[in-house]
């Protein structure tokens, strides 16, 4: 029996993928997905394969997974993709103490991100006859 299955949110040309607990604050997760924000899959893999940005091997990997999540889950046309949304939000924080002078202790916050890829099919619309 079970329950039925859920329907989809997504549009049929669109697919997504998601990678959660990253250990990157979201401020700095953005810069990156900002950068990916609305180009053509193959530019936004170049952008990220030469960023200097620690947390863009990451974002690659998950745009990679967005992907093959169009090409073999929905049979979306890989070579006309591009990145409709990239959006990240708050995970966890790990609250840490560092020791300081005079028997204080000052708190150090280590954040957390989830990171959001949504990949759309377009059509293409250059060929004039």
């Amino acid at each position: 029996m079970g329950k039925a299955k859920a329907e989809r949110r997504l549009k049929d040309n669109e697919a997504k993928a998601v990678a959660r607990t990253i250990r990157v604050s979201p401020q700095k997760l953005n810069l990156v997905a900002a950068m990916i924000r609305g180009k053509k899959v193959d530019r936004a893999l170049a952008d990220l394969e030469f960023s200097r940005k620690r947390i863009s091997e990451t974002v690659k990997k998950t745009l990679e997974s967005a992907i093959a999540n169009a090409e073999n889950n929905h049979d979306l046309d890989v070579d006309s993709l591009i990145v409709s949304e990239a959006y990240v939000g708050k995970s966890i924080v790990m609250k840490r103490f560092h020791a300081r002078g005079r028997g204080r202790a000052s708190r150090i916050e280590k954040p957390f991100s989830h990171l959001t890829i949504v990949v759309r099919e377009v059509e293409e619309t250059g060929e004039a006859a």
